[in-house]
């Protein structure tokens, strides 16, 4: 199978953050008197954030109340998450990111992010690691730009579009949660690659789609061949 594109998550698969993202949505959440769990908000990790926060309160004893604030709490949200990827030490790449893109644009295949963040959450992050316009990265695409976020495979799609890319076969999707390989089945990729020092154990992810399940987006260039074992 000859692939083109490589679609990576972002919080979690090429970027580590500390599990920020549960922290920030329990944080937001707390702060309108709704407590969730780590668990919790890991079922719905990877999905566009307002639908995960609405999933959230719908099943809180608050949701008559707070069904209608799910716009404000998540401004909170996304304040909190901006704060953290400005400020927070513990945001870098994950270990060998940037050197597997490096290695799939050496062998001619394309380079995208995708995330369940909004574009300003998503350019705090590609500013604090410098991927803002990198020649390492070709596109990038965030779920308030598209339709629908994951698990639906409109990101996917836009960004084949965008990059010339015809035949979802030639494209594999890489991520760290549940939603991520739905994604990667609902769009029809040819490879669906699970990363399981993520969010989510390879216990979790195993039950999901995919072709392969590894630790690590550095393991990406030997499983396409572009290198040795």
């Amino acid at each position: 199978m000859s692939i083109e594109l490589v679609v990576f998550d972002m919080a979690g698969t090429t970027v580590n953050d500390e599990d920020s993202v549960s922290r920030c949505v329990r944080g937001a959440l707390a702060a309108h008197g709704v407590t969730v769990t780590v668990a919790d908000v890991n079922r719905v990790m990877g999905i566009p954030k307002p639908e995960a926060l609405r999933i959230l309160i719908s099943e809180s004893p608050r949701r008559a109340s707070l069904i209608d604030q799910i716009d404000a709490i998540h401004r909170d949200f996304v304040a909190r998450s901006i704060r953290f990827y400005e400020t927070d030490p513990s945001v870098r790449e994950v270990s060998g990111t940037e050197q597997t893109f490096r290695a799939l644009q050496q062998a001619g295949i394309k380079v995208a992010l995708n995330t369940g963040f909004n574009r300003a959450i998503t350019q705090t992050i590609l500013d604090r690691l410098g991927w803002s316009g990198s020649p390492l990265i070709d596109a990038t695409i965030c779920s308030d730009e598209v339709p629908r976020g994951r698990p639906y495979p409109d990101m996917i799609q836009e960004l084949m579009r965008r990059l010339g890319i015809d035949d979802p076969a030639k494209v594999a999707k890489v991520g760290d949660t549940p939603a991520d390989l739905q994604e990667g089945k609902n769009a029809g990729c040819g490879l669906i690659v699970g990363v399981t020092e993520g969010t989510h154990t390879r216990e979790q992810l195993e039950p999901h789609p995919h072709t392969q399940l590894i630790a690590s987006v550095s393991e990406l260039p030997v499983i396409l061949h572009l290198v040795g074992n």
